[in-house]
């Protein structure tokens, strides 16, 4: 027995000593953003990084401030104030995006959360003076730009964000959430959106006092990251922001975590297609020890194929569709959350049990060391591949910021990773054992049942008589070909070690015209779910411990298999990519899976208002022989679904995954003969074939000013959609009509979004687009509006079509703006990898000349005024629509009966029309 036991142990170090030797491909020290850090005399702190990469500049502002400063009855006040941040200043008194959009700016948008506002765009380098202008001019000059119109517009805005927020699924859940979790007047006891009677009460008095008491200098934080040096920051910025006062010194919250001594629970339904359960605890704020082993262990709970609640109950139990953990970390104290979504039919509760369990033994035992060695590989290449970007979210401007704002130290992240490379399994099992054993609060979310009426009235002339008691910058591209037929583009980038790989394929959810309407998007799910060499969750792993990942999916005309790895560790990533590519397995134990998981996408997909619009759309567009005749969306019908067998999924991959009809798009540092040598050792050997040929019969657009109108009870938003087919892609002056379409639902101050936004106060936003397609592809105007405006807004959006397209043509200066904005935003265009590749993509889909993108701009300098407005006429012809609602059928469908539309046709969930209720189907013209 001695011996025996002297064998185990030997094992055991051999193990232990073989696990030790394997180390991380990315570490702390191979992350690092080099900045120079400057105090101005008014308090302002600067921060400058350097990257020349690309002619562009990121600024990115950060103040100190977010809805745990707002007082009680004063809720939603920081981001009401944000949105009034964009309205003008004292010396610009105009909306700020119509300036930003004309000097170039991208990733522009402004933000706020609990704890901070921020307000960040990338621009060209020449365009730096004048956002700084800008900056510092909101900053120091505000309230004389603020009054009583420009407050009230704002606030409709933000009440519509609201109503559009709470109109999703599950909407309820984080307001339920934060007031359970903390105390009535704790400062994270309100949402950040906050309530609508605060909202109504905001005054122009609380502007001003909110702006003197958090806009200072003192309390900003300013980075600027990109072609610039540090001295040219420092002078710029000394220049403009220099003047402005400090402002109030202010209390500094401390840290506040409410200990919860005993677990709740609550339960509502919301009209949604599964039930939901969701477990939070209150655990330490952002930036502690304790709070990255807490990021650690929601990985180990959630992260991949191969994380304990996925591998449970989504693989192995099949009883949920989706499931997850995560740590919300903040200022003052952080929410470890854990959600997971039942599979229809599988009762919530049962559910719940299981992902007890699952805590359960993670709390008992803690991690294994290949769980925490998989996670921490993950994590370190997910964030040196966000370290690609200078701004937006998750940039290297973003990280700077959020660590001198929170952590008074700009490279306080290096602290943070050096918490997560260090931490051990003793450490994050003991952590969560602290925070995850008592004081969680449960929230359980269940549909609202599918009640129906008889359709038949009861005798009410008299009382019936009882009658029993019952009871009841664009780099150039290479181009080759191999010997089987596979096309290959490379553009090579240097500097970065990230390799974006995207083989496109001719097929997409066209190709369901020779199948059944879901087949594309199941089979292209499939491809990374195992092959003949690897299990699904091998595959995983591997990929995990590389730091790459794969994905498989479609679009209306094309399949694509994607990867994107990092440079060292590209051969081995390729290995796993072509084994996925050439020898796909179809397991039927992983098809029954997705099938279910299809298929609850598509129960999803009918109660989300603009995923039930969008199934329907294409259906009454294009004939039923067409090939678009299909939910947009691509997830077919619950009974096409339902149908599919192993047998099509090999059908489809025979027919279409083939290298001959397919491009490699490559984007990254490597030499074309060493792509080709690994392209050809891993892809050399797949065989050629014939694929069909799909067809796109011609549509005829005459037959239109019919709505259909989806009934959704209780919405507190109608979701319009006014929809047309024009030519496919290419077959028009694409510049000219993206750039006549900016003008009139494209960009933020387009005629639609300035109209029923910023002037009507009836939307959160509201725009137009076209879905490019090769076939005849929807021109699109898309409008979620509240629902006592739902015919006022059909109206509205009818003006602007018959302005543009006849009485109010693009004028000059409209014109002068978007083509501006094109040009100026080309250099941020293609900040990353995967931006390039997705150019690439889009050349390849459409057969685009070699030189188009590089000679992109000189195109948009060619546009001409009477191109787009002729363009517009063809376009954007209101007499040609039709009209798709989905809102609250008893509180819209009066007012739209009076619009004169040829037809209104009340449809179900599925599509498929019914008379509506006390009303005629039929509307006078």
């Amino acid at each position: 027995m001695k011996n025996i036991l002297s064998t185990f142990a030997l094992l055991f170090i051999l193990c232990a000593s073989i696990n030790a030797q394997e180390k991380l491909p990315i570490t702390p020290e191979d992350i690092s953003i080099e900045y120079t850090k400057y105090v101005l005399d008014n308090g302002l702190t600067l921060i400058v990084h350097e990257d020349h990469k690309a002619p562009i500049v990121a600024v990115n502002v950060w103040y100190h401030v977010g809805s745990k400063n707002e007082k009680p009855g004063k809720s939603g006040f920081a981001h009401l104030f944000e949105h009034l941040m964009f309205n003008g200043s004292e010396n610009f008194n105009d909306d700020y995006f119509q300036v930003l959009e004309r000097i170039g700016s991208t990733d522009l948008n402004g933000t706020t959360n609990n704890d901070r506002t921020n307000y960040f765009q990338n621009v060209p380098k020449g365009s730096l003076d004048q956002v700084l202008w800008l900056e510092s001019d909101r900053m120091g000059h505000l309230l004389g730009a603020i009054d009583q119109a420009k407050l009230d517009e704002q606030r409709g805005v933000v009440q519509n964000e609201k109503r559009q927020g709470e109109n999703q699924p599950y909407g309820k859940q984080y307001d339920l959430l934060v007031k359970a979790m903390f105390p009535k007047g704790h400062p994270y006891s309100w949402t950040v959106i906050g309530e609508m009677e605060d909202l109504n009460a905001a005054s122009l008095e609380d502007v001003q006092e909110w702006f003197k008491s958090y806009y200072g200098a003192a309390n900003a934080t300013l980075v600027v990251a990109g072609d610039v040096t540090p001295e040219v920051a420092l002078k710029k910025v000394t220049k403009y922001f220099g003047n402005i006062p400090s402002g109030p010194t202010l209390v500094v919250p401390e840290e506040n975590i409410p200990i919860r001594e005993t677990d709740t629970r609550e339960y509502y339904q919301d009209r949604v297609a599964e039930s939901r359960v969701v477990k939070a605890w209150n655990t330490p704020k952002w930036g502690t020890k304790e709070a990255a082993n807490l990021e650690l262990a929601a990985l180990i709970l959630s992260s991949g194929k191969n994380s304990r609640l996925y591998k449970e109950l989504v693989y192995n139990k099949q009883i949920a569709t989706q499931s997850f953990a995560f740590n919300w970390e903040k200022e003052l104290v952080s929410n470890f959350i854990v959600q997971a979504n039942a599979k229809p039919g599988v009762d919530i509760y049962e559910l719940e049990k299981e992902l007890e369990v699952i805590l359960d033994k993670f709390l008992a035992e803690g991690p294994s060391s290949d769980e925490l060695f998989r996670v921490k590989s993950e994590y370190f290449a997910d964030y040196l591949k966000g370290l690609e970007r200078i701004g937006g979210f998750g940039g290297k401007s973003d990280i700077l910021a959020q660590n001198q704002v929170y952590g008074d130290d700009p490279s306080y992240y290096k602290t943070w990773l050096k918490y997560i490379e260090e931490a051990s399994i003793k450490e994050v099992h003991e952590t969560a054992k602290k925070w995850l054993s008592k004081g969680s609060h449960t929230i359980v979310c269940e549909p609202f049942p599918q009640y129906s009426v008889t359709g038949e009235e009861a005798d009410r002339s008299k009382l019936p008589e009882v009658t029993e008691v019952s009871a009841v910058k664009f780099p150039a591209i290479q181009t080759k070909e191999l010997k089987n037929g596979l096309k290959i583009k490379l553009a090579r980038r240097e500097g970065v070690p990230t390799v974006v790989m995207n083989m496109v394929i001719d097929a997409g959810y066209a190709s369901d015209q020779f199948a059944a309407p879901g087949t594309a998007k199941l089979a292209m799910s499939m491809m990374d779910e195992g092959t003949k060499n690897m299990s699904s969750l091998e595959i995983n792993d591997k990929l995990q411990r590389l730091g790459a990942s794969i994905g498989a999916y479609s679009d209306l005309d094309n399949s694509y298999i994607s990867l994107n790895t990092l440079k060292p560790t590209l051969e081995a990533s390729m290995e796993v990519y072509a084994d996925v590519i050439l020898n796909p397995a179809f397991p039927e134990t992983e098809l029954e899976r997705l099938k279910k998981q299809q298929l609850a996408t598509i129960q999803r997909e009918k109660t989300t208002p603009i995923q039930m619009a969008l199934r329907v759309v294409p259906k009454y567009l294009y004939p039923e022989n067409h090939a678009y005749h299909q939910p947009l969306t691509g997830s077919g019908y619950e009974e096409t679904v339902n149908a599919l067998k192993r047998d099509d999924m090999i059908d489809f991959y025979d027919k279409w995954i083939r290298p001959n009809n397919a491009t490699l798009v490559v984007v990254g540092d490597i030499s074309m003969d060493d792509l080709v040598d690994l392209v050809e050792s891993n892809l050399g050997k797949w065989k050629k074939g014939n694929t069909p040929e799909k067809t796109l019969t011609e549509v005829n657009v005459n037959d239109s000013n019919v709505l259909y109108l989806m009934d959704r009870p209780e919405s507190q938003q109608s979701v319009i959609i006014g929809a047309k087919l024009i030519p496919g892609y290419g077959k028009l002056d694409e510049i000219a009509t993206t750039s006549m379409m900016n003008v009139y639902g494209g960009e933020f101050t387009s005629r639609l979004n300035m109209n029923l936004r910023e002037d009507k106060h009836w939307a959160y936003g509201a725009f137009g687009f076209i879905q490019d397609s090769k076939g005849q592809r929807a021109f699109l105007s898309y409008a979620p509006v509240q629902t006592d405006k739902t015919a006022e807004s059909v109206t509205e959006i009818r003006s602007e079509m018959t302005g543009i397209s006849g009485d109010n043509p693009v004028t000059p200066e409209e014109l002068d703006k978007v083509l501006n904005n094109s040009i100026l935003q080309l250099p941020g265009q293609w900040e990353t990898n995967g931006s390039v590749a997705s150019s690439i993509v889009d050349q390849v889909v459409y057969n685009l000349p070699e030189d188009y993108y590089s000679t992109y701009s000189d195109k948009i300098k060619n546009v001409k005024l009477n191109t787009v407005n002729n363009l517009a006429k063809e376009v954007v012809n209101k007499d040609q629509i039709n009209w798709f609602i989905v809102g609250d059928k008893e509180k819209v469908l009066e007012n739209l009966n009076k619009l004169g539309f040829k037809e209104i046709v009340v449809l179900d969930q599925e599509g498929n029309p019914v008379k509506p209720e006390g009303a005629s189907v039929n509307s006078s013209k």
